[in-house]
């Protein structure tokens, strides 16, 4: 392994950098459009209850282990198992992360376009340009799909060669609250449409009778995938923290955020399907609740265009509402892959995701004409590799570097943690809880594809 010479890599300006940046890696696609749909499907409010409790009982003890990870090596997920065990395998346990987020990553840009395309789609609707809108809202377009994940990209990589505190931590500093502010002012007003009630309703008030063993690791699953676990986006981003701050109070807020902001996300999409239902839209495909896709890119777009001129503002508004969210999460995608070259090819960093970027673009223009790839994709490296590489961060932390030498890290910034709960919780979590909850959910979707 080279050794980093170059200067670099970075570090956070403050813990509020850390928090946005890391929330913003959580905060993608899947908060916005594939949590409503699951919480609208599964018994509204006992979905979401559930989805509250794994993630805090799941997802936050796994998330405060990545971070610890990162901190206290200073290192990329491939670096930091090496500088913690001396046993060969854990590196590739790093490595298969930092593949599986350039994996995702390759993907996850042309979905973003689609978002992006769709918020241009909407002008030319307004602007009486059917042709052009047309072209934009083709998913199935191979050169459309090109071009704008090829924007969604170079924007990428504009933003990871700034640095961690010009580039992404200012960048995020910007979109989150744009975000969360764009949210807060749909929500607002699709809540006083007639015809949200009955959407409300259904987000809030719990059917209990619903929950059962398929829901609770539904949510389970639902809240490992959106906290971005298991593929080094958390450990690489940690090991720019400073020493000082208090790993599980930063861990909280940023689960606090990503719950916080997919539960905004419910209560705009929720009832706008049914003040769409209410406009004659249907959202119902064979007696079922339309799926994710469908939601995003042909019921919410059916109402806008009824809604004339506010219709044209608030579809524009909603699909760069997207395309921030993907951003957010692109960024920390790229960031993996560019942090590990760094530190063990003494990369530059504007070289490195340039040229990462470029590569993965490659493979982005490949799915643009292959959009049936996606599936394959998700199911290998989304649904199998994150899970995946979750349970085997357990196994390392629990018996390999020991929950002991962690908690010696997080005393940096938390000096009386040991006379805490956590201390003693905790370690319970890691070693059987999240593991054994992490490997049932791997399970049941490898029965599910056989």
């Amino acid at each position: 392994m080279a050794v980093s010479t170059n200067t670099d890599r970075g570090s956070w300006n403050s813990k509020l950098g850390f928090i946005l940046a890391a929330a913003g890696s959580a905060v993608g696609l899947g908060n916005i459009w594939g949590f409503p749909t699951q919480v609208a499907s599964n018994g509204g409010a006992a979905f979401l209850i559930i989805y509250l409790i794994c993630s805090f009982l799941i997802g936050f003890p796994v998330m405060v282990a990545e971070i610890t990870i990162g901190r206290n090596t200073g290192k990329n997920p491939v670096g930091a198992f090496k500088a913690l065990h001396s046993n060969k395998f854990f590196p590739l346990v790093g490595l298969w992360g930092v593949i599986c987020g350039v994996m995702i990553l390759s993907f996850y840009t042309v979905i973003a376009g689609w978002a992006f395309g769709y918020a241009f789609e909407e002008l030319f609707l307004a602007l009486n340009m059917p042709a052009a809108a047309d072209w934009l809202k083709d998913t199935g377009n191979g050169l459309k799909n090109a071009i704008v994940a090829t924007v969604f990209m170079l924007g990428t990589i504009k933003i990871i060669s700034g640095g961690v505190s010009d580039g992404i931590e200012r960048a995020t500093k910007t979109m989150m609250p744009l975000l969360i502010g764009i949210l807060v002012i749909m929500i607002v007003y699709v809540l006083f449409q007639p015809g949200s009630a009955e959407g409300i309703r259904e987000y809030l008030l719990p059917d209990f009778s619903m929950i059962n063993a398929d829901l609770i690791f539904s949510a389970m699953g639902q809240a490992f995938f959106s906290l971005s676990l298991g593929m080094g986006a958390l450990i690489t981003y940690g090991s720019y923290l400073n020493k000082k701050e208090n790993i599980p109070q930063a861990a909280a807020f940023v689960t606090l955020a990503d719950v916080g902001i997919a539960f905004l996300a419910g209560l705009l999409i929720i009832p706008a399907m049914y003040l769409a239902q209410s406009n004659g839209v249907n959202i119902f495909v064979d007696g079922q609740l339309a799926d994710s896709t469908t939601l995003v890119f042909t019921v919410l777009p059916a109402l806008f265009n009824s809604m004339g001129f506010i219709g044209t503002i608030f579809g524009v508004t909603f699909f760069l509402l997207l395309s921030i969210a993907a951003l957010t999460s692109t960024i920390s995608l790229l960031e993996v892959p560019v942090s590990y070259a760094i530190d063990e090819y003494d990369v530059t960093r504007k070289k490195a995701a340039r040229n990462i970027g470029l590569g993965i673009l490659v493979v982005s223009i490949i799915i643009s004409f292959n959009p049936n790839l996606i599936d394959y994709f998700v199911i290998v490296f989304n649904n199998i590799g994150l899970p995946l590489g979750g349970f085997l961060i357990c196994v390392f932390i629990g018996y390999a570097w020991k929950t002991e030498n962690a908690i010696n890290e997080m005393e940096y910034g938390f000096a009386g943690i040991r006379q805490t709960l956590f201390v003693k919780v905790w370690p319970i979590f890691i070693k059987f809880i999240c593991p054994a909850a992490i490997l049932y959910t791997l399970g049941q979707t490898l029965v599910g594809l056989f």
